[in-house]
């Protein structure tokens, strides 16, 4: 099998599923992936021969992918804020939303302070990782109900040369925090069962309900305790960040006022959508 009968087997196999500029996506994914290979040495050499084990890999994430199992997952490999991180099934994949909010996070950040962070629910470790190695002085804890999405956090520290304090709680059942933070975030289960609807297969199938789904009639469970403990444990001028349900910003924004935050700003994605909140006393 060549590269270029690769490309052309992943169009026959996928056309009916994908379009063409994710299959297209998904070629230069698997081979960088699996063979090394930059888009430039690909074009300069399509009858480049794929190994035995090369040629079983590709032949089993066709499989996969006619199942719409997402690519992050069959690699076990995603990109997030610049990093490479480690994704399983324990674990939901990063979104680009998220690295907005870590992206306004570390724009209101002292990188010269000795900074004390909170990530809650970090699954992957993605928002954590991705603080702590841009403001290398904050001393970084992220805790996390999962025991195999916190080994999964802790490869991703390891991968990434940072050091993280991972901690394994449920933040429903917890009365304090133990400790005063500069900054607390957390992007916790959301999405309400309501919504489903609009989840693509390849989500509802593939990754960690928990971490995703919250009952339609206590849509704010999370954003309450959260909110609750942080007005306990964030420093004078300490700073809350969520990132919210899009249909909720409204009840979020009024919910974080009820716990005391007198300063609260909403803002909107990349798409136009209510996406975080950044709250203080």
């Amino acid at each position: 099998m060549t590269i270029s009968y690769f490309k052309t087997l992943l169009q026959t196999e996928l056309h009916d599923i994908y379009p063409v500029n994710e299959i297209e996506s998904f070629y230069h994914i698997l081979t960088e992936y699996k063979l090394g290979l930059s888009r430039v040495e690909k074009a300069l050499n399509p009858n480049m021969e794929i190994n035995s084990d090369a040629k079983i890999f590709f032949e089993n994430a066709i499989s996969l992918l006619k199942t719409e199992k997402p690519i992050q997952y069959i690699i076990e490999e995603t990109e997030f804020y610049g990093l490479k991180f480690h994704v399983n099934k324990n674990v939901l994949i990063p979104r680009p939303e998220t690295e907005e909010l870590v992206s306004w996070v570390l724009e209101n950040a002292n990188p010269d302070k000795e900074l004390s962070i909170l990530d809650i629910g970090t699954g992957s470790g993605c928002i954590a990782i991705s603080i702590a190695k841009n403001l290398p002085k904050a001393k970084i804890t992220a805790i996390d109900f999962s025991k195999t999405a916190l080994k999964t956090a802790k490869i991703n520290a390891t991968k990434n040369k940072v050091s993280v304090s991972f901690l394994e709680q449920n933040i429903l059942t917890v009365e304090n925090l133990h400790q005063q933070f500069d900054i607390i975030i957390s992007n916790p289960p959301y999405v309400r069962e309501l919504e489903k609807k609009e989840i693509n297969k390849n989500v509802l199938s593939y990754e960690p309900h928990s971490a995703l789904f919250v009952d339609d009639n206590n849509a704010l469970i999370f954003y309450k305790k959260i909110a609750t403990l942080a007005k306990q444990s964030l420093k004078p001028n300490g700073t809350l960040y969520f990132e919210i349900n899009q249909y909720l910003g409204e009840e979020t924004m009024k919910m974080l006022s009820e716990n005391g935050f007198s300063k609260n700003e909403l803002k909107k994605d990349i798409f136009g959508n209510d996406r975080m909140t950044k709250s203080q006393i």
